[in-house]
């Protein structure tokens, strides 16, 4: 049986020794040759790579592992480049989400002025990859899930079309598993979904089991009265923003109780209380930087320093299980069910035909078959409409170098209250994000 080399790009991510490990658990479904980490900046990669280097040798010395800063290197003779990358490090995320809180405008990560600043950052990185990949392995498939995912993916769209890429987002996976245990099952594999959006904008329209039998009533009720906020253990070990995040999905829920919405959501409709209710000194950045960071990379210390990676785990999140699933779909011709971000081509039938959507695919080797969605709500389908055009501004912007096409982006984003208020935003990310944008003029 063929077995597959896999480059993970972004490899000093606080993720990569999850996906790693996770790979080599699923490695008799998906059989691994060999796993090269590959990271532009070598001082946050080395810590992962010794680390994972010694627990390798140690538990799995039958993979080959490598880590490097060269191109040539990673991406020669690879089947799948797993792509997470983030440009600026978290030093940038925390200005992504502080600048706009001065404004009283949501400060998060990929939302709103945020959203649009990491994404001006992230097109050329990802690009990039891309560009290394089809150079020395132009046959392989690169599974990206860097953020924001729908800036980078109607990027890709326009200035890669023929690029083997697809963009995922592994949200709507953490929210089904969530779904699954409100409703007592074992595994979000046990639903049927119907769903609709754009990435991190989405709503589900259907959730049956394999038999058919109808569950949103059942989950309806719960996230009617607690959204998402089910006491799972996962749930317990949330930091306090993300127990908020899934409690505030029964506010969005009552916007249209006809559907299930993503969490996300919040920070369009309900932009005021995100706001009001935000610490503008400590934000999500910071909790990741005093948290996760520490934590991983603590550990890779540990691992070095003692020369052993005895008694030291490290968990394996809900994208890396997704990323196995859609490589194995891509591999074994399987056509899986996933979600995926694709083009929209008619498969919302009222929308734009250009746009990038997320909806459900069947995941075979010649990649997503989008299955039709048919018409959607006014409700829904304005709101996408709005945020698509936000979207699209961004990318003109960013091939532009237009900064009237990225004030027009921020002016007409939901979270962003008027057109004054998003010149002196755009101003002040412009300042921030000297060395990473284009220049605009």
């Amino acid at each position: 049986m063929k077995k597959y080399n896999i480059t993970i790009a972004g490899g000093g991510s606080t993720f990569t020794p999850g996906i790693v490990l996770m790979l080599i658990e699923e490695s008799h479904r998906f059989p691994i040759g060999r796993i090269t980490l590959y990271d532009n900046l070598a001082s946050r990669q080395d810590p992962i790579g010794k680390a994972m280097e010694i627990l390798l040798r140690e538990r799995y010395p039958e993979t080959e592992f490598s880590y490097t800063t060269d191109p040539e290197s990673a991406f020669t003779d690879v089947d799948f480049v797993f792509a997470h990358i983030r440009v600026g490090l978290y030093a940038m995320r925390e200005l992504d989400e502080k600048i706009p809180l001065k404004y009283n405008v949501v400060g998060q990560e990929t939302c709103g002025p945020g959203g649009l600043a990491y994404g001006m950052r992230s097109i050329g990185g990802v690009l990039e990859i891309l560009d290394y990949m089809e150079k020395y392995s132009p046959n392989a498939w690169m599974l990206n899930y860097s953020n924001p995912a729908a800036i980078v993916a109607e990027a890709t769209r326009r200035l890669r079309p023929h690029s083997r890429i697809i963009n995922i987002c592994d949200m709507p996976v953490a929210l089904e598993n969530i779904m699954a245990a409100i409703l007592g099952l074992k595994s979000r594999k046990e639903l049927i979904v119907r769903y609709y959006g754009l990435n991190h904008f989405g709503w589900w329209t259907s959730v049956t089991d394999k038999a058919g039998n109808d569950l949103m009533p059942q989950l309806k009720a719960f996230v009617r009265e607690k959204g998402y906020a089910k006491e799972t253990e996962d749930y317990q070990h949330r930091a306090e923003s993300w127990k908020n995040t899934y409690l505030m999905a029964k506010d969005v829920y009552a916007l249209d109780p006809d559907t299930l919405p993503n969490t996300y959501l919040k920070y369009y409709l309900l932009q005021d209380e995100v706001v009001a209710h935000a610490n503008k000194n400590y934000t999500r950045a910071n909790e990741v930087m005093d948290s996760r960071e520490k934590e991983v990379f603590g550990k890779a210390r540990t691992i070095i320093e003692r020369g052993t990676a005895e008694g030291i785990s490290f968990d394996t999140g809900h994208h890396a299980t997704f990323i196995v699933d859609l490589a194995c779909a891509l591999a074994f011709n399987t056509k899986e069910r996933m979600l995926l971000i694709v083009p929209n081509k008619g498969a919302i039938s009222n929308f734009d035909y250009d746009a990038m959507v997320e909806i459900p695919c069947l995941v075979g080797s010649d990649g997503p078959e989008p299955l039709a969605v048919g018409e959607i709500p006014t409700f829904q389908k304005g709101l996408m409409e709005q945020q698509v055009a936000v979207e699209k501004l961004t990318v003109d912007a960013w091939i532009e170098h237009s900064y009237l096409k990225m004030w027009q982006a921020l002016t007409l984003s939901k979270t962003v209250p008027g057109a004054k208020v998003a010149k002196q935003l755009l101003d002040e990310l412009i300042e921030a994000n000297k060395g990473y944008w284009p220049e605009l003029k």
